[in-house]
């Protein structure tokens, strides 16, 4: 097996969703490493090392745990709405209302961003409503914080469309709900823009549909410390795939170990092709 964490932590995700038994002895078949006693610790330390798409940091979000919070305003792909956001305690889980704690590492060291003058000077909805440009529609749209203002911003849409530049803005937004973001219509060109923002449909699509293979499975192998809410549809997805076409098979498992590297296919693509191969 190539020995890289990220081949590890992929394969270990998939060896998850069979039976802890079985799991053990294609380990030690394929020369995998037994699964670490601190998982969260582990977690951890490979988010910091991990480029996500952003909707996985909102997973993270969702959680409403300040330790996560923190390691989301940590990372490199978080952007400004989303540190600001977690400095104000803002709750991302549904039906949770804030503010939440705040880490005692943040609350020392770190500083919220100055709010848009925009903003300042119009209200949260002005400010998007006088956004005829890019620059100050993304301005204005990150300071959209939190569900309540979610739904200021729809019951505005709803009353009066928002301009273009603000849709645009808000659309490309991690959290922004998928019923306003429907709401807003749907043009080539802006789905486009959706999914180079790294916006997903959801962890099973992601876990379907995407990859390469062993960075979609990397990723998920932090959901069941850092968004086990969310995770689960992603285990779902892939469990009936992985027990049809590996079980508890040594001779695919090792298959998959050794194609996992260099394999630019999706996950769905990869079990099964190791299973055929086996």
């Amino acid at each position: 097996m190539h020995d890289s964490s990220k081949d590890q932590r992929a394969v270990g995700f998939l060896l998850g969703l069979i039976d802890a038994d079985a799991a053990a002895r294609v380990r030690r078949r394929i020369g995998a490493p037994p699964a670490r006693g601190n998982e969260r610790r582990a977690a951890y330390a490979a988010l910091k090392l991990t480029p996500v798409p952003s909707s996985v940091l909102v997973w993270i979000l969702e959680e409403d745990d300040p330790k996560l919070n923190a390691a989301v305003y940590a990372h490199g792909s978080a952007d400004p709405t989303m540190r600001r956001a977690v400095l104000r305690g803002v709750p991302f889980g549904p039906g949770r209302t804030g503010p939440l704690p705040v880490d005692t590492v943040l609350r020392k060291h770190a500083d919220e961003p100055p709010v848009p003058q925009s903003v300042v000077a119009r209200g949260l909805v002005g400010a998007l409503r006088a956004a005829t440009a890019m620059r100050p529609a993304r301005s204005a749209a990150s300071m959209v914080l939190g569900h309540r203002d979610w739904q200021t911003v729809a019951a505005a849409d709803r009353e009066r469309p928002l301009p273009g530049h603000a849709r645009w803005a808000l659309s490309v937004r991690p959290d922004c709900p998928p019923a306003l973001r429907a709401q807003f219509g749907s043009h080539p060109k802006f789905d486009h823009r959706v999914r180079q923002a790294g916006v997903l449909a959801g962890p099973g699509p992601y876990a379907t549909a995407h990859g390469p293979a062993a960075q979609v499975l990397k990723v998920l192998s932090l959901g069941r410390v850092m968004f086990p809410a969310r995770v689960r549809d992603a285990e779902d997805a892939l469990r009936p795939l992985v027990r049809e076409h590996l079980g508890d098979r040594e001779e695919a498992w090792a298959v998959l170990a050794q194609l996992l590297d260099t394999f630019h296919g999706t996950a769905p693509e990869l079990i099964m092709t190791s299973g055929a191969i086996a």
